[in-house]
């Protein structure tokens, strides 16, 4: 069965430490980790978003080492997982690539670390997604999405919150969490625990 969810990690529009829209540079690390948890996870395809042309051409060269280079015969299931990378320059390509591959209305997904009055559990989006509703699910790199991008999404995610005053995981760790929180196959669904 085809997956409906979707998964973007945008560099922009995003935010530095002083709340400045800027576009972000693109991190070999996140470009590996994420991809190998949405290939875990079943997630359909992986946007990395980016306008600035050498930041494409850089992620371009690092997947074509692990899918054509050296790195292909050296560890397939590197390339496998790269291979759900597709490079987009805006959130519009995004969707207009979903929509002519899809036909089926997208929902948007934000995640932030910061509490938000429109927040919904994880528990809210299995049920749609068990419905059969597609989720294009967004990470943002930096110091997270812009306000304006937030607050226009469909959804926006209750942050992951751990025992702790200290709260700034980095992306590649938050997208494994939220994807096993969503998709793992030993999450909560009520009062009980699926058995693997």
């Amino acid at each position: 069965m085809a997956s409906n969810l979707y998964l973007a990690l945008m560099h922009y529009p995003v935010v530095n430490k002083n709340g400045e829209t800027i576009a972000s540079a693109v991190t070999n690390l996140d470009l590996h980790d994420i991809s190998r948890a949405a290939k875990t996870y079943g997630v359909h395809t992986f946007y990395v978003v980016t306008p600035l042309k050498d930041q494409k051409e850089l992620i371009e060269k690092i997947v074509s080492h692990w899918k054509q280079g050296a790195g292909a015969k050296y560890n397939p299931m590197r390339g496998a997982a790269l291979d759900l990378i597709k490079i987009m320059g805006s959130f519009e390509e995004v969707v207009e690539h979903i929509n002519s591959n899809n036909g089926e209305e997208i929902k948007t997904i934000v995640t932030s670390a910061k509490n938000n009055s429109r927040n919904v559990g994880y528990g809210k989006i299995r049920d749609s997604m068990e419905q059969g509703k597609h989720f294009l699910l967004l990470f943002g790199t930096g110091w997270g999405l812009a306000k304006e991008f937030v607050e226009e999404a469909d959804y926006v995610l209750d942050p992951i919150k751990g025992d702790s005053e200290y709260n700034h995981l980095s992306v590649r760790s938050a997208v494994s969490i939220v994807l096993d929180r969503l998709k793992g196959l030993d999450r909560l669904k009520g009062s009980e625990r699926l058995k693997c």
